[in-house]
């Protein structure tokens, strides 16, 4: 679905808490295609097997190492490389509020240069206050509330339920007794036209 959607050019967001969800509910197969058929990865703090699958997603990159050796005659320094994830399971699972980890994918033509990352979300609180304090209620249409103040929901429900079918029934009456009195559609419902 998700292969199909994209070369459709429509846009599939799944949403889990954790790889193990996927797992459990698709099967160990089907959670490895979908977790490598996904493009764009955002994630926040995860852990455990999680933490490690989204590293071993992100890559590893190569960092410069320096030792340094001392003894009571010399002192050496040795420079090496070594291949480090880019983003460790360590750091992944200790994550805080608003900082997310992800990698993009990229089209033809709009290349993206840095597409994994490590970043923070920033939130403008005051703004969010002022634009909270500008919601308006949302206007009651109709309220369930008798006289006495007694909950009539259910009544209601039921009462519109009854209504529903006894309007169907009157309709199939009428339709019938329209055909009945209609030679033409007389003459098709009796030879199953």
């Amino acid at each position: 679905l998700i292969a199909t959607a994209r070369s459709n050019k429509v846009a599939v967001v799944l949403g889990f808490q954790d790889f193990s969800q996927l797992k459990r509910d698709y099967g160990d197969k089907e959670a490895a295609v979908i977790m490598s058929t996904v493009g764009n990865v955002f994630s926040g703090q995860v852990v455990g097997e999680t933490a490690k699958t989204l590293s071993e997603r992100f890559g590893k990159i190569l960092q410069k190492r320096e030792s340094v050796s001392i003894n009571r005659s010399d002192t050496s320094t040795s420079i090496s490389t070594q291949l480090d994830s880019l983003i460790p399971a360590s750091k992944i699972s200790t994550l805080s509020q608003g900082m997310f980890v992800g990698a993009v994918t990229d089209n033809f033509g709009e290349t993206i240069d840095q597409k994994i990352f490590h970043a923070q979300i920033v939130v403008d609180n005051d703004a969010v206050q002022k634009e909270t304090a500008a919601y308006q209620p949302i206007p009651e249409i109709s309220s369930f509330l008798d006289a006495e103040g007694n909950d009539t929901m259910e009544q209601q429900i039921q009462a519109n339920y009854r209504q529903i079918k006894q309007d169907i029934v009157e309709l199939v009456e009428n339709e019938l007794i329209r055909i009945e009195n209609d030679p033409e559609l007389k003459y098709l419902l009796d030879n199953n036209e």
